[in-house]
C-alpha cells in the first residue's frame, strides 16, 4: 500500500481528488470557523479564570490554543472569502466568457495597460484558485509553527526547572543542565535562522555538517517531521513562499490594530484603579456581569451597601503566600509543593501538624492585612472563601451599621518586609456608598 504513490492509477486519483478539494475545502472551513467561534469565548474565560487562580501551567497551554485559534480563524475566514469570490468568477465566466478588451473600446494607452496588468480572465480564476489553495494549507501549517515554538519554549523551561531551579556551583546537575540549556538556545537561534533565510544553512556544505546533529534533534522537539513535506512543498514554489510571506506583515498589521483603543479624556483613564474618586466595577462583586471577567484584586460586595455589613475579599495569589514566607520564616515549607500534583498518593491533610501550620498561616495573614473605613480600622479576620465567581481568596465581613448615610473610602493595607524592616503598602481603596433599606 505504501508503494501506490508511484502506480499511474494513484496518481490520477490525486489529478481528480485537486481538482475537486474546493468542495472539501469549503466544508472543512464552514465546521472549523463555527467549532473556533464556538470554542474561542470559552478559551478566553478559562485563560482569565487561570489568571485569577495563579495556575501558570494551563494558562500557558490556553495561551497556545487562543494563538492557534486566532490564527486559524483569520486565515479560515480569508479562504472562504477568496473561495467564494472565486466561484463567483466561474460563475460569471459561464455567463460573459472571457474578458472582451475589443468590446470596451478603450483608448490605446488603458486597453494595454489593461491587456498587460489584467490579462485573461482565466487566468485572473487559476490566481484565485492558487491563492485558495495555499491560504487554506498554510493555515494549518501555521498551527504546526505555533506548535513548535511552544515546545522549544518547553524544552529550555523543563531543562531549568528540572537541573537550574536551585543550582549549585560545581553540582552534577549544573554540569549537566548548563550544556543542555546553552544546545537548546543556540539551536533554536540557528533553526530560526535557517527558517526565515529559506534553508541557508542547509544550502552549505560545511555549515550544513555542523547544523545537521541541531536540525535532527529539533525535528523531534518541534514534531516538524509530521508536517516537514508541506515545509518543503512551500520553499520550492515560488508563488507559495511569496504569499507565506506576505502574510506576515499582515499579522503584525493585526496585532498591532487589536492593541488599538480610543482615549476618551485628557485627564482620565476609564480602566484606572478605585482610588477616592475613582469607582472600577471590577472592584465590585455584584458588577462583574460578564462570564469573562474576574475581580483582579480585591472586591467589596457592591457599590451601595444597604445591609449593616460590607464584605472584603482578597484574590488568592502566590505572591501573597510567598509574603507571609518573608512576614513568618517558619512558615516557609522545606518543599515547595505549589504546582502540578497528582490525587494518586493521598496526602493526610487533617493532621494535627497540619492544622497548626494553616492556623498560624491564617494568624499571619491578619497581622499583616487591615481593613480601614474613612481612616478608621476596623476589627477584620480573613478567612479562607471563594467570590461569586468562585474565585479562591480570602474574605471577611465588617459591621458597619454605626455609619452615617452617604459615601465612605474603604481602604486595604498591608505589611510588608523590606530590607529588615516592616513597612505598611496600601493594597486598595474602594469607595461605596451606605444607604441602609
Amino acid at each position: 500500500m505504501s508503494e501506490d504513490y508511484n502506480k499511474p492509477a494513484f496518481k490520477k486519483l490525486l489529478q481528480k481528488l485537486q481538482e475537486e478539494s474546493w468542495q472539501l475545502e469549503l466544508l472543512i472551513s464552514g465546521f472549523a470557523i463555527f467549532g473556533l467561534f464556538s470554542a474561542f469565548p470559552a478559551l478566553k474565560i478559562a485563560l482569565n479564570t487561570t489568571k485569577t487562580n495563579d495556575n501558570f501551567q494551563l494558562g500557558v497551554i490556553l495561551i497556545i490554543a487562543l494563538s492557534a485559534c486566532s490564527i486559524l480563524i483569520f486565515n479560515l475566514l480569508l479562504h472562504v472569502l477568496l473561495r467564494g469570490l472565486w466561484i463567483g468568477a466561474l460563475g460569471l465566466r459561464y455567463v460573459s466568457g472571457d474578458i472582451d478588451y475589443e468590446r470596451l473600446n478603450y483608448s490605446n494607452k488603458f486597453d494595454n495597460y489593461l491587456r498587460k496588468k489584467v490579462g485573461s480572465f482565466d487566468k485572473y480564476i487559476a490566481r484565485l484558485e492558487n491563492y485558495c489553495s495555499i491560504i487554506f494549507a498554510i493555515s494549518f501549517l501555521l498551527i504546526f509553527y505555533v506548535l513548535a515554538y511552544a515546545l522549544t519554549i518547553t524544552a529550555i523551561g523543563l531543562t531549568i526547572y528540572f537541573f537550574l531551579q536551585e543550582p549549585e556551583v560545581g553540582s552534577i546537575l549544573t554540569w549537566i543542565g548548563v550544556p543542555i540549556l546553552v544546545f537548546f538556545i543556540v539551536g533554536m537561534l540557528l533553526t530560526f535562522f535557517d527558517f526565515i533565510t529559506l534553508g541557508f544553512l542547509k544550502k552549505k556544505n560545511w555549515i550544513s555538517k555542523i547544523y545537521f546533529p541541531i536540525y535532527w534533534v529539533f525535528s523531534f522537539i518541534t514534531l516538524s517531521f509530521l508536517y516537514r513535506p508541506l515545509v518543503y512543498n512551500f520553499l520550492d514554489n515560488k508563488f507559495g513562499r511569496r504569499l507565506s510571506f506576505f502574510l506576515v506583515p499582515i499579522y503584525l498589521a493585526l496585532l498591532f490594530i487589536i492593541t488599538l483603543n480610543y482615549n476618551h479624556s485628557n485627564y482620565f483613564s476609564f480602566e484606572e484603579s478605585s482610588g477616592s474618586r475613582i469607582a472600577n466595577s471590577e472592584n465590585y462583586e455584584d458588577q462583574i456581569i460578564d462570564d469573562s471577567d474576574f475581580i483582579s484584586e480585591i472586591a467589596i460586595n457592591s457599590k451601595v451597601i444597604t445591609n449593616s455589613f460590607v464584605k472584603v475579599f482578597i484574590v488568592y495569589s502566590k505572591f501573597i503566600e510567598d509574603d507571609i514566607y518573608d512576614f513568618n520564616t517558619e512558615l516557609k515549607p522545606e518543599k515547595d509543593e505549589r504546582g502540578v500534583t497528582s490525587n494518586f498518593i493521598n496526602i493526610d491533610l487533617g493532621s494535627t501538624e497540619k492544622v497548626k501550620e494553616k492556623n498560624a498561616f491564617f494568624d499571619a495573614f491578619n497581622t499583616m492585612y487591615s481593613v480601614e473605613i474613612d481612616s478608621v480600622t476596623y476589627n477584620a479576620e480573613f478567612i479562607l472563601g471563594k467570590s461569586i465567581k468562585k474565585q479562591n481568596g480570602f474574605e471577611t465581613y465588617i459591621g458597619i451599621k454605626n455609619l452615617n448615610e452617604g459615601k465612605h473610602l474603604l481602604t486595604v493595607k498591608r505589611k510588608e518586609i523590606k530590607d529588615s524592616d516592616t513597612i505598611i503598602k496600601v493594597d486598595a481603596r474602594i469607595p461605596f456608598w451606605y444607604y441602609p433599606d
